[in-house]
């Protein structure tokens, strides 16, 4: 199999599973693949043109029997390769679905899944247009408080590009860069992530993420007052499983419960999620998620090998683990001050900090953005959720 992108955590897992691999990434990780005797095709990964074919001809000749997206902007690759590797067309239509969260949106909306307002912005008149409109249709009255709309790129990872707009003057400092943009209305409501492995059309693992804030934290498995919706949850992936008509791989979906138990659908990724959601997996279940995707996309998988792979979800984890993304309170920042109170709490364990020259912090562009992560891991989730919330009131950097 080919794995599409640049990963360490994935290359060693794939060291050590049983599955024949080679890395398709970009010339700058050329030398060091060499150097480390790994399996490399370079290619530079631009918008999908008339060279498309050429790659998945090469992967074809090699033996390659199926192709693994391991970033965003590989997932329409993956697609691409995989429908001429499978010899189905298809395969490359819904990869374009998973990209492009506008059509995502209205290929759920057709499959019976409920979504916010939602519509494709080409110019900041359209953004004015649809301020304009959601806060009519919530019967606003002058002087109220503008219910705030999201703006999403169409095809970035789901943080990069996602701008919150409260007030008419906010739309001009959208860049033009930005346009076309898919705009949506506010849920309110409890949002997580679920991260769903896929064979023969049936689910074979699920996992809730609970994010605390979302941005900042995250841990798994979730608290039980998340876990007692995962009937409910796995519901709706089986519903976004139909309405995607999805047979194999890793889905990474995120939803919103509301206050009334109603539970929207807010986007769906074919790829592994950001935040090292997989390796808190792995640390909190002991599975390698990279392997359990693998496994996944392999179309000479058995169903007995499938379904001996995966513990049993939360009472088969170990306990729960989390980590926080750092990003500095203050304007200005001159060194790393790792706060005592967090280095000597029980739960945690590591961090992917370092040491900095004075530096003037940037505003943060995207839910995404953090300086590093601190790994925590315990086996109570309400202290976990907790700490990993009281996180936010300290200064890694002064």
């Amino acid at each position: 199999m080919a794995l599409l992108g640049w990963s360490l955590n994935a290359i060693d897992a794939m060291e050590r599973f049983d599955r024949r691999y080679v890395v398709v990434a970009p010339s700058w990780a050329t030398d060091y693949a060499r150097e480390h005797d790994i399996p490399f095709i370079e290619w530079d990964f631009e918008r999908l043109n008339e060279r498309s074919l050429e790659i998945a001809e090469t992967l074809k000749k090699e033996g390659v029997d199926v192709s693994v997206p391991l970033f965003e902007e590989t997932v329409e690759w993956a697609g691409a390769i995989n429908s001429v590797l499978m010899g189905q067309p298809r395969l490359h239509g819904q990869s374009v679905l998973f990209r492009d969260k506008a059509l995502m949106k209205r290929r759920a909306h057709l499959g019976g899944i409920r979504v916010g307002v939602f519509e494709e912005a080409h110019d900041r008149d359209d953004v004015y247009r649809f301020l304009r409109r959601v806060n009519q249709t919530l019967l606003k009255l002058d002087g109220d408080p503008n219910d705030p709309i999201h703006l999403k790129a169409f095809d970035q990872a789901g943080c990069l590009g996602h701008r919150v707009i409260r007030m008419p003057e906010e739309i001009e400092s959208i860049p033009d860069t930005d346009f076309p943009l898919l705009m949506e209305s506010h849920l309110d409501g409890w949002e997580f992530a679920v991260e769903a492995w896929i064979h023969d059309g049936e689910i074979k693992f699920l996992n809730i993420s609970e994010y605390v804030t979302l941005g900042y934290s995250v841990f798994v498995p979730a608290t039980p007052e998340l876990e007692s919706w995962r009937d409910a949850i796995t519901r709706e992936v089986e519903k976004l499983i139909k309405a995607f008509d999805i047979k194999f791989g890793l889905i990474h979906p995120e939803y919103f419960v509301t206050s009334d138990g109603t539970m929207y659908f807010g986007e769906v990724a074919y790829r592994p999620p950001g935040f090292k959601a997989f390796e808190l997996i792995e640390r909190a279940y002991g599975f390698n998620a990279y392997q359990a995707t693998a496994l996944m996309f392999d179309p000479k998988a058995t169903k007995e090998e499938v379904d001996a792979f995966f513990p049993e979800p939360v009472k088969g984890a170990k306990g729960h683990a989390g980590c926080f993304g750092v990003f500095p309170r203050r304007r200005v920042v001159s060194e790393l001050a790792f706060p005592d109170e967090t280095a000597e709490h029980p739960y945690f364990e590591s961090h992917e900090l370092y040491p900095l020259e004075e530096e003037v912090v940037a505003e943060r562009e995207a839910f995404g953005t953090h300086w590093g992560l601190v790994y925590f891991f315990g086996d109570d989730p309400h202290k976990m959720r907790d700490l990993l919330k009281h996180q936010e009131d300290l200064d890694f950097y002064v």
